[in-house]
């Protein structure tokens, strides 16, 4: 995943996630034909879907400790059988925003 480039929907600028089980997942694709499934349901009706092409590192290290909330990478997720998903754990993303580690718990107790 890491060294795959990713098309990730882009919608008003933004990178395409939805919240799930309290993490933030940024959706992304292995290609334009598993893109396409998922704009048939959530594209913006006869428009193209704009897309940004990433790298699942920059994704994972770089976004995702952007984002300020537990976030994870999903990928494929239109695609029956072949969905993949990189939670918030470390390993995936940076131990500082990992939800395992207890780095990124600098509120009230934590």
């Amino acid at each position: 995943m890491r060294r795959s480039v990713l098309l990730v929907p882009v919608a008003d600028e933004r990178l395409w996630s939805v919240r799930m089980g309290g993490v933030r997942w940024i959706c992304g694709f292995t290609d334009e034909t598993a893109l396409a499934r998922f704009a048939l349901h959530h594209g913006p009706g006869d428009r193209p879907m704009d897309y940004a092409a990433l790298l699942g590192a920059r994704i994972v290290d770089e976004i995702v400790p952007a984002l300020g909330e537990p976030a994870g990478l999903a990928v494929d997720i239109a695609t029956e059988d072949g969905s993949m998903f990189f939670p918030p754990v470390a390993g995936i993303v940076p131990d500082a925003v990992a939800v395992d580690t207890g780095e990124g718990d600098e509120g009230p107790g934590g």
